[in-house]
Protein backbone atom coordinates (compact mmCIF):
# COMPACT_ATOMS: atom_id res chain seq x y z
CA UNK A 1 0.00 0.00 0.00
CA UNK A 2 2.93 2.35 0.60
CA UNK A 3 3.54 2.54 -3.12
CA UNK A 4 0.05 3.98 -3.57
CA UNK A 5 0.90 6.99 -1.40
CA UNK A 6 1.24 9.30 -4.37
CA UNK A 7 -2.32 8.51 -5.44
CA UNK A 8 -3.57 9.26 -1.93
CA UNK A 9 -1.78 12.60 -2.03
CA UNK A 10 -3.38 13.41 -5.37
CA UNK A 11 -6.84 12.47 -4.10
CA UNK A 12 -6.43 14.55 -0.97
CA UNK A 13 -5.13 17.54 -2.90
CA UNK A 14 -7.95 17.36 -5.44
CA UNK A 15 -10.68 17.03 -2.79
CA UNK A 16 -9.33 19.90 -0.70
CA UNK A 17 -8.99 22.12 -3.76
CA UNK A 18 -12.61 21.49 -4.80
CA UNK A 19 -13.73 22.29 -1.25
CA UNK A 20 -11.70 25.51 -1.18
CA UNK A 21 -13.08 26.51 -4.57
CA UNK A 22 -16.66 26.20 -3.36
CA UNK A 23 -15.83 27.83 -0.03
CA UNK A 24 -14.32 30.82 -1.82
CA UNK A 25 -17.79 31.94 -2.93
CA UNK A 26 -18.73 32.33 0.74
CA UNK A 27 -15.55 33.40 2.50
CA UNK A 28 -13.32 35.11 -0.08
CA UNK A 29 -15.72 36.28 -2.83
CA UNK A 30 -13.31 38.96 -4.05
CA UNK A 31 -10.62 36.38 -4.76
CA UNK A 32 -13.15 34.14 -6.43
CA UNK A 33 -14.28 36.96 -8.75
CA UNK A 34 -10.70 37.82 -9.66
CA UNK A 35 -9.94 34.18 -10.46
CA UNK A 36 -13.10 33.54 -12.49
CA UNK A 37 -12.44 33.62 -16.21
CA UNK A 38 -8.80 32.66 -15.74
CA UNK A 39 -8.67 29.44 -13.76
CA UNK A 40 -11.22 27.04 -12.23
CA UNK A 41 -9.71 25.16 -9.26
CA UNK A 42 -12.83 23.01 -8.98
CA UNK A 43 -12.65 21.74 -12.55
CA UNK A 44 -8.92 21.19 -12.21
CA UNK A 45 -9.45 19.16 -9.02
CA UNK A 46 -12.15 17.03 -10.64
CA UNK A 47 -9.90 16.24 -13.61
CA UNK A 48 -7.14 15.12 -11.22
CA UNK A 49 -9.73 12.86 -9.58
CA UNK A 50 -10.67 11.43 -12.96
CA UNK A 51 -7.05 10.67 -13.82
CA UNK A 52 -6.62 8.87 -10.50
CA UNK A 53 -9.83 6.87 -11.02
CA UNK A 54 -8.71 5.91 -14.52
CA UNK A 55 -5.37 4.80 -13.19
CA UNK A 56 -6.52 2.65 -10.28
CA UNK A 57 -10.15 1.51 -10.73
CA UNK A 58 -9.65 -0.78 -13.77
CA UNK A 59 -6.61 -2.24 -12.00
CA UNK A 60 -8.83 -2.97 -9.02
CA UNK A 61 -11.30 -4.85 -11.24
CA UNK A 62 -8.53 -6.84 -12.92
CA UNK A 63 -6.78 -7.64 -9.65
CA UNK A 64 -10.00 -9.13 -8.31
CA UNK A 65 -10.74 -10.86 -11.60
CA UNK A 66 -14.39 -10.86 -10.55
CA UNK A 67 -17.12 -8.50 -11.74
CA UNK A 68 -19.27 -9.54 -8.80
CA UNK A 69 -16.55 -8.69 -6.30
CA UNK A 70 -15.84 -5.42 -8.10
CA UNK A 71 -19.46 -4.23 -7.89
CA UNK A 72 -19.80 -5.27 -4.25
CA UNK A 73 -16.63 -3.32 -3.50
CA UNK A 74 -17.89 -0.23 -5.33
CA UNK A 75 -21.26 -0.33 -3.56
CA UNK A 76 -19.73 -0.50 -0.10
CA UNK A 77 -17.06 2.03 -1.02
CA UNK A 78 -19.47 4.70 -2.23
CA UNK A 79 -23.06 4.25 -1.15
CA UNK A 80 -22.95 4.32 2.69
CA UNK A 81 -21.40 7.79 2.85
CA UNK A 82 -23.36 8.94 -0.20
CA UNK A 83 -26.64 7.89 1.41
CA UNK A 84 -25.74 9.64 4.67
CA UNK A 85 -24.73 12.85 2.85
CA UNK A 86 -27.88 12.90 0.72
CA UNK A 87 -30.03 12.32 3.81
CA UNK A 88 -28.46 15.33 5.50
CA UNK A 89 -28.85 17.38 2.31
CA UNK A 90 -32.61 16.78 2.09
CA UNK A 91 -33.28 16.97 5.84
CA UNK A 92 -33.86 20.77 5.90
CA UNK A 93 -36.43 20.33 3.12
CA UNK A 94 -38.19 17.54 4.99
CA UNK A 95 -38.30 19.76 8.09
CA UNK A 96 -39.75 22.61 6.04
CA UNK A 97 -36.75 24.90 6.59
CA UNK A 98 -35.52 25.31 3.01
CA UNK A 99 -36.22 24.11 -0.51
CA UNK A 100 -34.22 21.45 -2.26
CA UNK A 101 -31.25 22.41 -4.38
CA UNK A 102 -31.97 23.61 -7.93
CA UNK A 103 -35.71 23.02 -7.67
CA UNK A 104 -35.36 19.29 -7.12
CA UNK A 105 -38.75 19.35 -5.35
CA UNK A 106 -40.40 19.82 -8.77
CA UNK A 107 -39.52 16.24 -9.63
CA UNK A 108 -41.41 13.14 -8.61
CA UNK A 109 -39.77 11.76 -5.43
CA UNK A 110 -39.55 8.27 -6.92
CA UNK A 111 -37.74 9.66 -9.97
CA UNK A 112 -35.35 11.67 -7.80
CA UNK A 113 -34.55 8.69 -5.59
CA UNK A 114 -34.15 6.24 -8.49
CA UNK A 115 -31.79 8.50 -10.40
CA UNK A 116 -29.63 9.12 -7.34
CA UNK A 117 -29.55 5.42 -6.49
CA UNK A 118 -28.06 4.71 -9.90
CA UNK A 119 -25.73 7.73 -9.47
CA UNK A 120 -26.70 8.65 -13.04
CA UNK A 121 -28.92 11.63 -12.16
CA UNK A 122 -26.70 14.09 -14.05
CA UNK A 123 -27.31 12.07 -17.21
CA UNK A 124 -31.06 11.80 -16.59
CA UNK A 125 -32.00 15.49 -16.51
CA UNK A 126 -32.58 15.41 -12.74
CA UNK A 127 -30.84 18.06 -10.59
CA UNK A 128 -28.18 16.78 -8.22
CA UNK A 129 -29.12 16.76 -4.54
CA UNK A 130 -25.67 18.32 -3.95
CA UNK A 131 -23.64 20.22 -6.50
CA UNK A 132 -20.67 17.81 -6.39
CA UNK A 133 -22.67 14.69 -7.25
CA UNK A 134 -22.48 15.28 -11.01
CA UNK A 135 -18.97 13.82 -11.08
CA UNK A 136 -20.24 10.54 -9.61
CA UNK A 137 -22.45 10.11 -12.68
CA UNK A 138 -19.34 10.05 -14.87
CA UNK A 139 -17.55 7.77 -12.43
CA UNK A 140 -20.46 5.34 -12.75
CA UNK A 141 -20.37 5.56 -16.55
CA UNK A 142 -16.66 4.73 -16.41
CA UNK A 143 -17.35 1.71 -14.19
CA UNK A 144 -19.97 0.43 -16.61
CA UNK A 145 -17.59 0.84 -19.56
CA UNK A 146 -14.61 -0.89 -17.96
CA UNK A 147 -16.82 -3.79 -16.90
CA UNK A 148 -18.09 -4.07 -20.49
CA UNK A 149 -14.52 -4.19 -21.76
CA UNK A 150 -13.54 -6.71 -19.09
CA UNK A 151 -16.28 -9.24 -19.81
CA UNK A 152 -15.28 -9.44 -23.48
CA UNK A 153 -11.57 -9.61 -22.73
CA UNK A 154 -10.82 -6.17 -24.18
CA UNK A 155 -9.89 -4.52 -20.88
CA UNK A 156 -6.27 -4.02 -21.89
CA UNK A 157 -7.20 -2.11 -25.03
CA UNK A 158 -7.00 1.17 -23.16
CA UNK A 159 -5.01 2.95 -25.86
CA UNK A 160 -7.75 2.72 -28.53
CA UNK A 161 -10.37 3.44 -25.85
CA UNK A 162 -8.69 6.68 -24.75
CA UNK A 163 -7.77 7.83 -28.24
CA UNK A 164 -11.11 6.79 -29.73
CA UNK A 165 -13.23 8.60 -27.15
CA UNK A 166 -11.05 11.73 -27.44
CA UNK A 167 -11.32 11.67 -31.24
CA UNK A 168 -15.10 11.16 -31.07
CA UNK A 169 -15.42 14.10 -28.69
CA UNK A 170 -13.47 16.28 -31.11
CA UNK A 171 -15.22 15.17 -34.28
CA UNK A 172 -18.85 14.65 -33.31
CA UNK A 173 -19.20 15.62 -29.63
CA UNK A 174 -20.41 19.09 -30.46
CA UNK A 175 -23.10 17.79 -32.82
CA UNK A 176 -24.85 15.53 -30.32
CA UNK A 177 -27.94 16.80 -28.47
CA UNK A 178 -28.23 17.36 -24.72
CA UNK A 179 -30.99 15.62 -22.68
CA UNK A 180 -32.57 14.35 -25.90
CA UNK A 181 -34.13 11.20 -24.47
CA UNK A 182 -35.61 12.99 -21.46
CA UNK A 183 -37.09 15.72 -23.64
CA UNK A 184 -38.66 13.21 -26.04
CA UNK A 185 -39.86 10.49 -23.67
CA UNK A 186 -40.10 12.40 -20.40
CA UNK A 187 -37.71 12.49 -17.45
CA UNK A 188 -39.68 10.01 -15.35
CA UNK A 189 -39.94 7.46 -18.14
CA UNK A 190 -36.27 7.62 -19.02
CA UNK A 191 -35.29 7.47 -15.35
CA UNK A 192 -37.44 4.39 -14.77
CA UNK A 193 -36.19 2.57 -17.85
CA UNK A 194 -32.60 3.48 -17.01
CA UNK A 195 -32.92 2.21 -13.44
CA UNK A 196 -34.39 -1.09 -14.67
CA UNK A 197 -31.70 -1.58 -17.33
CA UNK A 198 -28.97 -0.50 -14.89
CA UNK A 199 -30.00 -3.01 -12.22
CA UNK A 200 -30.53 -5.79 -14.77
CA UNK A 201 -27.13 -5.14 -16.34
CA UNK A 202 -25.28 -5.23 -13.02
CA UNK A 203 -27.17 -8.29 -11.78
CA UNK A 204 -26.42 -10.15 -15.02
CA UNK A 205 -22.77 -9.04 -15.01
CA UNK A 206 -22.42 -10.50 -11.50
CA UNK A 207 -23.78 -13.87 -12.66
CA UNK A 208 -21.72 -17.03 -12.41
CA UNK A 209 -22.74 -17.99 -15.96
CA UNK A 210 -20.24 -16.59 -18.51
CA UNK A 211 -22.81 -15.89 -21.24
CA UNK A 212 -25.10 -14.02 -18.84
CA UNK A 213 -22.16 -12.13 -17.35
CA UNK A 214 -21.02 -11.03 -20.80
CA UNK A 215 -24.52 -9.93 -21.80
CA UNK A 216 -24.91 -7.94 -18.58
CA UNK A 217 -21.56 -6.22 -18.94
CA UNK A 218 -22.28 -5.23 -22.54
CA UNK A 219 -25.77 -3.99 -21.64
CA UNK A 220 -24.31 -1.75 -18.96
CA UNK A 221 -21.69 -0.40 -21.35
CA UNK A 222 -24.33 0.34 -23.99
CA UNK A 223 -26.46 2.16 -21.42
CA UNK A 224 -23.46 4.29 -20.43
CA UNK A 225 -22.67 5.24 -24.03
CA UNK A 226 -26.29 6.14 -24.84
CA UNK A 227 -26.65 8.39 -21.80
CA UNK A 228 -23.36 10.23 -22.31
CA UNK A 229 -23.94 10.87 -26.00
CA UNK A 230 -27.69 11.59 -25.99
CA UNK A 231 -28.87 12.64 -22.55
CA UNK A 232 -26.19 14.51 -20.63
CA UNK A 233 -26.90 17.69 -18.70
CA UNK A 234 -23.59 18.95 -20.03
CA UNK A 235 -22.66 18.79 -23.71
CA UNK A 236 -21.61 15.39 -25.05
CA UNK A 237 -18.20 16.73 -26.06
CA UNK A 238 -17.47 17.62 -22.44
CA UNK A 239 -18.69 14.32 -21.03
CA UNK A 240 -16.74 12.36 -23.63
CA UNK A 241 -13.64 14.45 -22.92
CA UNK A 242 -13.81 13.50 -19.25
CA UNK A 243 -14.10 9.83 -20.15
CA UNK A 244 -11.07 10.19 -22.43
CA UNK A 245 -9.16 11.65 -19.48
CA UNK A 246 -10.11 8.66 -17.31
CA UNK A 247 -9.07 6.15 -19.95
CA UNK A 248 -5.78 8.03 -20.29
CA UNK A 249 -5.17 7.34 -16.61
CA UNK A 250 -5.65 3.64 -17.42
CA UNK A 251 -3.16 3.90 -20.31
CA UNK A 252 -0.57 5.34 -17.93
CA UNK A 253 -1.18 2.48 -15.50
CA UNK A 254 -0.63 -0.05 -18.28
CA UNK A 255 2.60 1.65 -19.33
CA UNK A 256 3.75 1.60 -15.70
CA UNK A 257 3.28 -2.18 -15.61
CA UNK A 258 4.61 -3.04 -19.04
CA UNK A 259 1.26 -3.83 -20.63
CA UNK A 260 1.76 -1.16 -23.31
CA UNK A 261 4.94 0.54 -24.44
CA UNK A 262 5.84 3.77 -22.71
CA UNK A 263 6.28 5.53 -26.04
CA UNK A 264 2.81 4.39 -27.10
CA UNK A 265 1.40 5.62 -23.80
CA UNK A 266 3.16 8.98 -24.15
CA UNK A 267 1.86 9.47 -27.70
CA UNK A 268 -1.66 8.50 -26.61
CA UNK A 269 -1.60 10.85 -23.62
CA UNK A 270 -0.31 13.65 -25.84
CA UNK A 271 -3.01 13.03 -28.43
CA UNK A 272 -5.75 12.98 -25.81
CA UNK A 273 -4.43 16.18 -24.24
CA UNK A 274 -4.40 18.00 -27.58
CA UNK A 275 -7.76 16.55 -28.66
CA UNK A 276 -9.50 17.43 -25.39
CA UNK A 277 -8.08 20.95 -25.34
CA UNK A 278 -9.00 21.37 -29.00
CA UNK A 279 -12.50 20.03 -28.36
CA UNK A 280 -13.12 22.61 -25.67
CA UNK A 281 -11.71 25.48 -27.70
CA UNK A 282 -13.67 24.51 -30.82
CA UNK A 283 -17.00 24.00 -29.07
CA UNK A 284 -16.85 27.18 -27.01
CA UNK A 285 -15.82 29.45 -29.85
CA UNK A 286 -19.42 30.64 -30.25
CA UNK A 287 -19.79 31.80 -26.66
CA UNK A 288 -19.44 35.43 -27.66
CA UNK A 289 -17.38 38.05 -25.86
CA UNK A 290 -16.36 35.70 -23.06
CA UNK A 291 -15.47 32.73 -25.27
CA UNK A 292 -11.75 33.21 -24.80
CA UNK A 293 -12.16 33.24 -21.01
CA UNK A 294 -14.02 29.92 -21.19
CA UNK A 295 -11.34 28.51 -23.47
CA UNK A 296 -8.56 29.60 -21.12
CA UNK A 297 -10.31 28.06 -18.12
CA UNK A 298 -10.97 24.77 -19.94
CA UNK A 299 -7.49 24.48 -21.42
CA UNK A 300 -5.76 25.56 -18.22
CA UNK A 301 -7.64 23.01 -16.13
CA UNK A 302 -6.77 20.17 -18.51
CA UNK A 303 -3.10 21.08 -18.77
CA UNK A 304 -2.73 21.73 -15.03
CA UNK A 305 -4.32 18.37 -14.18
CA UNK A 306 -2.00 16.59 -16.62
CA UNK A 307 1.08 18.33 -15.21
CA UNK A 308 0.02 17.61 -11.62
CA UNK A 309 -0.56 13.93 -12.31
CA UNK A 310 2.72 13.65 -14.22
CA UNK A 311 4.69 15.35 -11.42
CA UNK A 312 3.13 13.07 -8.80
CA UNK A 313 3.95 10.02 -10.93
CA UNK A 314 7.59 11.08 -11.17
CA UNK A 315 7.67 11.32 -7.37
CA UNK A 316 5.76 8.08 -6.85
CA UNK A 317 8.66 6.24 -5.19
CA UNK A 318 9.23 8.93 -2.60
CA UNK A 319 7.80 8.88 0.90
CA UNK A 320 5.05 11.39 1.53
CA UNK A 321 4.08 12.95 4.87
CA UNK A 322 1.53 10.92 6.78
CA UNK A 323 -0.86 13.88 6.95
CA UNK A 324 -0.87 14.11 3.14
CA UNK A 325 -1.71 10.45 2.63
CA UNK A 326 -4.26 10.60 5.48
CA UNK A 327 -5.99 13.45 3.67
CA UNK A 328 -6.21 11.19 0.64
CA UNK A 329 -7.76 8.42 2.73
CA UNK A 330 -10.50 10.84 3.81
CA UNK A 331 -10.77 12.52 0.40
CA UNK A 332 -14.20 11.08 -0.45
CA UNK A 333 -15.56 12.40 2.83
CA UNK A 334 -13.98 15.81 2.18
CA UNK A 335 -15.50 15.86 -1.28
CA UNK A 336 -19.02 14.82 -0.27
CA UNK A 337 -19.31 16.64 3.04
CA UNK A 338 -17.94 20.08 2.23
CA UNK A 339 -21.15 21.26 0.45
CA UNK A 340 -23.13 20.30 3.56
CA UNK A 341 -20.70 22.20 5.78
CA UNK A 342 -21.04 25.25 3.56
CA UNK A 343 -24.84 24.97 3.60
CA UNK A 344 -24.83 24.86 7.42
CA UNK A 345 -22.38 27.73 7.67
CA UNK A 346 -24.46 29.90 5.38
CA UNK A 347 -27.68 28.95 7.17
CA UNK A 348 -26.44 29.78 10.68
CA UNK A 349 -23.79 32.45 10.13
CA UNK A 350 -24.73 33.99 6.80
CA UNK A 351 -22.25 35.89 4.66
CA UNK A 352 -21.03 39.46 4.66
CA UNK A 353 -19.78 39.58 1.07
CA UNK A 354 -16.34 40.55 2.38
CA UNK A 355 -13.09 38.60 2.57
CA UNK A 356 -13.24 36.46 5.72
CA UNK A 357 -10.04 34.42 5.78
CA UNK A 358 -10.33 33.40 9.46
CA UNK A 359 -13.74 31.88 8.71
CA UNK A 360 -12.24 30.03 5.75
CA UNK A 361 -9.48 28.60 7.97
CA UNK A 362 -12.05 27.57 10.59
CA UNK A 363 -14.16 25.93 7.88
CA UNK A 364 -11.21 23.87 6.67
CA UNK A 365 -10.31 22.75 10.20
CA UNK A 366 -13.87 21.67 10.98
CA UNK A 367 -14.26 20.02 7.58
CA UNK A 368 -11.12 17.94 8.07
CA UNK A 369 -12.24 16.87 11.54
CA UNK A 370 -15.71 15.88 10.33
CA UNK A 371 -14.26 14.09 7.30
CA UNK A 372 -11.83 12.14 9.49
CA UNK A 373 -14.73 11.03 11.67
CA UNK A 374 -16.88 10.08 8.65
CA UNK A 375 -14.04 8.08 7.12
CA UNK A 376 -13.37 6.25 10.37
CA UNK A 377 -16.95 5.50 11.39
CA UNK A 378 -18.83 5.31 8.09
CA UNK A 379 -16.47 4.63 5.20
CA UNK A 380 -13.99 2.23 6.81
CA UNK A 381 -16.55 -0.07 8.50
CA UNK A 382 -18.61 -0.21 5.29
CA UNK A 383 -15.56 -1.14 3.25
CA UNK A 384 -14.63 -3.89 5.72
CA UNK A 385 -18.17 -5.25 5.52
CA UNK A 386 -17.99 -5.15 1.72
CA UNK A 387 -14.78 -7.15 1.74
CA UNK A 388 -16.30 -9.80 4.01
CA UNK A 389 -19.36 -10.10 1.79
CA UNK A 390 -17.31 -10.21 -1.41
CA UNK A 391 -14.83 -12.78 -0.14
CA UNK A 392 -16.79 -15.87 -1.22
CA UNK A 393 -18.16 -14.13 -4.31
CA UNK A 394 -15.74 -15.67 -6.79
CA UNK A 395 -17.56 -19.00 -6.73
CA UNK A 396 -18.74 -19.75 -10.24
CA UNK A 397 -16.61 -17.05 -11.86
CA UNK A 398 -13.46 -17.47 -13.86
CA UNK A 399 -10.12 -17.36 -12.08
CA UNK A 400 -8.77 -13.91 -11.28
CA UNK A 401 -6.70 -12.14 -13.88
CA UNK A 402 -3.23 -11.59 -12.44
CA UNK A 403 -2.39 -7.90 -12.76
CA UNK A 404 0.34 -6.15 -10.76
CA UNK A 405 -1.04 -3.31 -8.70
CA UNK A 406 0.96 -0.22 -7.87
Amino acid sequence: MARLGWLDVLRGWAALLVALHHASYLYVPGLQVRMAGWFDPGRYGVLVFFLVSGYIVPASLERRGSVREFWIGRVFRIYPLLAAACAVAVLPFLLGLTGLRAGLERYDPVTAVLTHLTMLQDLLAVPNAMNVLWTLSYEMVFYLLIVALFVVGAHRRSVPAAAGVAAAALLVGGLLPMTLLSRVAGTGTVAGVTAAVFLAAIAAAMSGRPAVRTAGGLLGGLLALVLVTLNGRIAAWEGMSMLAVMFTGTVLYRAEHGQVGRRTAAVTAGFVLLAVVGTGVWNTAGYGTYAWHVQIVWSGSIVAAAVTFGAAWLLRRRRFPRWATALGTASFSVYLLHPLMLMLSNQFFGTTGREEVPKLVAFVVVLLAVSWAAQRWIEAPAQRLGRRIARPARVGESAPVTVPVA
